[in-house]
């Protein structure tokens, strides 16, 4: 049995490579043969995780953060041989561990690979990229793009609320065109969110409907980015009942063509992907990821 590591760096608050022995440790009864890579570039997750596809790797582990784990899930998808995932929470929100119950605790979080318990798990494919939670269109989605490693590190998840609060004042409004399974929907909106899992920027009720494994995008359009729309949506949210907001457009779909006559760029768990249009769709139970036992 064999295990590769990919390792962030500047995860955890610059601490990731403290949690590298730990996770070797809960590995070597298991696997014959670990290695540990570590990130230095953008792309090097997923190049490290498509080598552990062509080694017939049986488990990569990433130890980060979303971005990290995005990396490495565009590493596997729809490779011939796909190694199971492990997931090492380092990041400043960490949406995709939180939808897998995996404890935000590194050593904790490292407790499960021992567990050796696993569940299919759904991944989605915009244009030739791939994603584990989350993608969105609109200013405060752009917004994110602002805050540098260096202010995560500082201020964690205030960092995004604070670029989240410019975006608010904007008010931008922007022209779109989303095609999905139930039809066409026209018009301007302040964001389109489609999830995959019940926790988006840390909300975990945003989507609480949405299951890691069943096959569908849980899609929000928000209509108004006016301070009064906003104040009348965030009640709903915190409650896990945006969809019942009428400043809320809510379907689910499995498929989704987007486009805008402006250029608008996608965020894509939470870092900057390639402009509008898109077309995106949902893998199912594509990837096997480690959980915690019991979960269903």
């Amino acid at each position: 049995m064999k295990a590769m590591i990919i390792l962030n760096p500047s995860s955890g608050k610059e601490k990731a490579n403290d949690f590298v022995q730990q996770i070797k440790a809960a590995l070597r009864d298991e696997y014959r043969e670990i290695e540990v890579r570590k990130t230095r570039k953008e792309g090097d997750a997923t190049a490290f995780a498509r080598e552990a596809c062509e080694s017939l790797t049986d488990t990569v582990i990433s130890a980060g953060g979303d971005g990290t784990i995005n990396e490495t899930i565009n590493g596997l998808a729809e490779q011939a041989h796909r190694p199971r995932l492990g997931i090492t929470p380092l990041g400043t929100v960490n949406d995709f561990a939180r939808a897998l119950n995996i404890p935000l605790d590194p050593y904790e979080a490292i407790q499960v690979l021992l567990q050796n318990s696993h569940r299919g798990v759904d991944v989605g494919k915009i244009n030739d990229d791939y994603f584990a939670n989350v993608l969105a269109v609109g200013s405060i989605a752009e917004a994110s793009y602002h805050v540098s490693p260096e202010r995560k590190t500082r201020l964690g998840t205030f960092a995004y609320f604070i670029e989240g609060a410019k975006s608010f004042l904007s008010n931008d409004l922007i022209d779109l065109c989303i095609r999905h399974d139930n039809g066409k929907w026209e018009g301007k909106a302040f964001l389109l969110l489609a999830a995959l899992t019940n926790s988006v920027g840390g909300f975990e009720s945003l989507a609480p409907e949405a299951e890691v494994n069943d096959g569908k995008f849980h899609a929000f359009i928000i209509k108004k980015g006016s301070i009064p729309g906003i104040a009348k949506i965030i009640p709903s949210l915190i409650k896990g009942e945006l969809k019942e907001s009428e400043e809320v457009e809510y379907f689910r779909t499995a498929y989704l063509d987007v486009s805008s006559p402006v250029r608008h760029y996608i965020n894509i768990d939470g870092d900057e992907g390639g402009p509008l249009p898109f077309k995106a769709r949902v893998l199912p139970r594509h990837l096997e990821v480690f959980v915690p036992a019991g979960t269903k």
